[in-house]
């Protein structure tokens, strides 16, 4: 089978596009909040406001999303929005 460079073209366009929306559902999946209460929270000592001097989610290398905002997606929680001044056993510092 031959494929043309326009037909290459094509695909390749299709699929930085798809790529691109796909990346807009999964940050508008993220969209409810941790419940501190869910078991994977409370496994991980999950709080909304940290009580640890110098450790929050929005210090912590696994939080994602833009800065400044107050819920933000995580790693460790998929689909969850976590609280940027709250803390987890899964804290690391973020480098720099």
């Amino acid at each position: 089978m031959t494929t043309s460079r326009r037909r290459f073209l094509k695909l390749s366009a299709g699929g930085i596009v798809g790529l691109s929306v796909g990346g807009l559902s999964l940050r508008a999946f993220a969209a409810e909040q941790v419940d501190p209460e869910n078991p994977q929270a409370k496994a991980l000592h999950y709080v909304h406001k940290s009580a640890k001097e110098g450790q929050n989610c929005s210090n912590c290398i696994l939080l994602q999303g833009n800065a400044g905002e107050a819920w933000r997606p995580c790693g460790v929680f998929p689909g969850k929005l976590v609280n940027a001044e709250g803390w987890c056993a899964a804290w690391a510092k973020k480098p720099g």
